[in-house]
């Protein structure tokens, strides 16, 4: 668990800031729209990282979804929010960040009736860590082809977070990959 509260920025429809919620209060089955970001991690071999969400979790417990995700602080940086989370959920360093979904939003319920509501770019990054993920955020985790991902998740779309589903779907419609 955090040493510290996170913040999330809460957004209007057209996407501009107007306040800032204590993240474990924001998730609710009327989850305001706010700023979040996903990140596809690969390794040098071209392996896309996926975890399985630890079963603690507020949000789809058990799912396997994209490397990580999480919420920029108010002040914070993408960059700096992403090399925060990496350390935190998987205990990795990242580099060559690189936003690839900048105008990525969704709103997805879980089975529990709790709302993911974000404008959430997606980005993509290497790591040469070998991960050592925290038990409070991550289950388990595999590094996988691309390809296999891709078939995986239209394979078994039950299985994995329907961000990431929809995240894959949109890559590939303007031509974009994970591993680049």
């Amino acid at each position: 668990m955090s040493a510290f509260p996170e913040t999330v920025v809460l957004l209007a429809d057209d996407r501009t800031p107007i306040g800032t919620a204590d993240k474990f209060t924001v998730h609710t089955d009327h989850t305001p729209l706010h700023l979040a970001f996903s990140c596809h991690v690969r390794n040098t071999d071209g392996e896309v990282l996926v975890t399985r969400r630890a079963l603690s979790k507020k949000t789809w417990p058990g799912v396997w979804t994209n490397t990580f995700c999480g919420h920029p602080g108010p002040d914070e940086s993408f960059e700096d929010a992403i090399a925060r989370r990496a350390s935190r959920e998987l205990g990795i360093g990242v580099r060559d960040v690189e936003l690839v979904l900048p105008d990525f939003r969704y709103r997805a319920v879980d089975a529990s009736g709790i709302v993911e509501n974000e404008v959430c770019p997606v980005y993509r990054a290497i790591t040469d860590d070998v991960p050592a993920p925290a038990d409070d955020e991550v289950a388990e985790y595999a590094w996988v082809s691309e390809d296999a991902l891709r078939e995986s998740v239209a394979g078994a779309p039950f299985a994995w977070s329907p961000w990431l589903g929809w995240q894959l779907a949109e890559l590939a419609s303007t031509g974009l990959r994970i591993t680049a």
